[in-house]
Formats: structure tokens, sequence, C-alpha cells
């Protein structure tokens, strides 16, 4: 406990009190004072009357005196010492009002605080129930943000997935638009090279009838000997109507292969199909006899 006012300085003021005639009471020494605690001056004030009680009664021990003034000093002594004790005792029920008065007030401060110390609890329960639902909550975050950030790395690993699928079809995309056209040109090609074919084929059909003819028409008094000639020509016809049926078949399956393979070209590109007009072969008239 600190150092409180010195004893001496509250038993000289309980003594200004009361040569003032007025009864020493904590409040009253305290004003004397202008100082102190009221703990502290109560028991000091507690302290000056046992010892006043002890300064009376030594007071009554006097030295041989007059008969007379012994006993008016022993008579006003006796007075002063039932004064000081009616004093006292009224000093010490307050002093016990007064300790009664601290008393109820120290548990009105304890009942305080122990509303205040259960509110605590109260509250520190809450607010650890209040972390332990805020911990959780950030448990069940951290966990979402995981599997979010997992889906996150499958999506992008899927985005370049299909990334490279792209970049790979286009690719694709842009070699079988290459060979497409490439086929078409080669298509192209050999139909030409197939109808030029067939012309030549056919002019020189018809040129041989007509030489045949013609060598018929001329050989027509030399019969006997034209006729040995007649069946040359008859059978070297008969080789090239033979050759012009093959060249013919073989220019027909030319064109269905070149059909076929245009149709399988454009189809996954997606382009127009081409069609292809066969090209008719022209009878060839019979050579008489």
């Amino acid at each position: 406990m600190a150092v409180g006012v010195p004893e001496t300085e509250v038993f000289a003021a309980a003594d200004a009190v009361l040569e003032r005639g007025e009864r020493p009471t904590v409040e009253r020494v305290r004003q004397e004072l202008g100082r102190g605690s009221p703990a502290r001056v109560g028991v000091l004030l507690d302290q000056w009357w046992e010892r006043l009680a002890q300064r009376l009664r030594g007071e009554t021990r006097l030295p041989a005196l007059p008969t007379e003034i012994s006993q008016a000093f022993v008579a006003v002594w006796q007075q002063a010492m039932l004064l000081a004790e009616g004093v006292a005792e009224q000093a010490l029920a307050e002093r016990r009002a007064v300790i009664e008065a601290e008393r109820l007030r120290v548990a009105a401060v304890e009942d305080e605080a122990r509303q205040l110390m259960a509110q605590a609890r109260q509250q520190v329960a809450a607010a650890q129930a209040a972390q332990h639902a805020v911990e959780t909550r950030l448990a069940d975050l951290e966990l979402l943000l995981a599997q979010q950030q997992a889906q996150l790395a499958d999506q992008q690993n899927r985005c370049a997935e299909l990334a490279e699928e792209r970049r790979t079809a286009l690719q694709e995309t842009s070699v079988l638009r290459q060979e497409l056209q490439a086929a078409q040109q080669q298509l192209i090609q050999e139909r030409d090279a197939t109808a030029t074919y067939v012309r030549g084929i056919e002019n020189r059909a018809h040129r041989e009838v007509d030489r045949a003819r013609e060598e018929s028409r001329v050989a027509a008094a030399q019969l006997k000997a034209l006729t040995k000639q007649h069946d040359q020509l008859r059978q070297r016809l008969d080789i090239v109507l033979s050759q012009l049926s093959e060249a013919q078949q073989v220019a027909a399956a030319e064109q269905a292969r070149a059909n076929t393979l245009e149709q399988q070209l454009v189809k996954p590109a997606r382009v127009r199909r081409a069609k292809v007009k066969p090209t008719k072969s022209k009878s060839t008239p019979s050579v008489q006899a």
C-alpha cells in the first residue's frame, strides 16, 4: 500500500478540530488536512481516539493539590472524560457507518465486477464461437478456392488442348484444301487428256474409214486383187474399232475414277461438287464389202 498521510499530521488535525469544540470525524479531519484518503484517515483517527482516552486517564493522576481544587479539577476531567467517551462512541458509530458504507460500496463494486466478469466471459465465449465460425468459414473458403483453382487449371489445360486441336485442324484443313486443289487440277488435266485421246481415236477411225471407202471405190474394178486388201482393211478396221472400244472403256473408267476421286475430296472440305458430263462417242458406219 502506498504511504499515506503521516499519523502525526492526522493526530494534530484531530486535536485542532477538538480544540474548536467540534467532534473529530473523518471528513472534518480530512478537511483540516486538505488531503488524505478516508480509509487512511479513519484508521489513524481510531488510533487518535484510543490515545485520547489514554491521555485523559493519565490526566486524572494529578499531583497533590488543595482538596477543593483537586476535586474541582477531577470533576472537570470526569465530565471531559464522559464527553470524550460520548464523542468517541459517536465517532465509533460514524466510523462503523463509514465502514459499512464502504463495505456496501465494495460489495457493490464486487457484484458489478462479477457481472462484468460474467459479461466478459459471455463476450469471450461469443468471440471464441465467432472466431471458430470465422475459422470454419475461412477453411471452407480456402477449400473452395483450392477447388476453383483446380477447376481453373483444368479449364486452362483444356483451353490449351482445344487451341492445339484448332491449330492442328487448321493445318489439316489447309493441307486438305491444297490436296483438293491439286486433285481438281489433276482431274481437269486427266479429263482434258482423256477427251483429247478419245477425239484423236475417233478422228483416226473416221480417217481410216474414209480412206477405206475411197480405196473401195477406186478398187472396184480390181475386185479380186482388192478382196485381199479389203479383208486386210477389214481386219485393220476391226482392230481400230476394238482399240476405240477399249479407249472408250478406259476413258469411261478414268472418268468414273475421276468422279469418285472428286467426290471423295470435295465431301470433307465441303466444296461444291463438279458435274462431269461423259463424252459420247460417235457411231462408226459399217464398211460395205
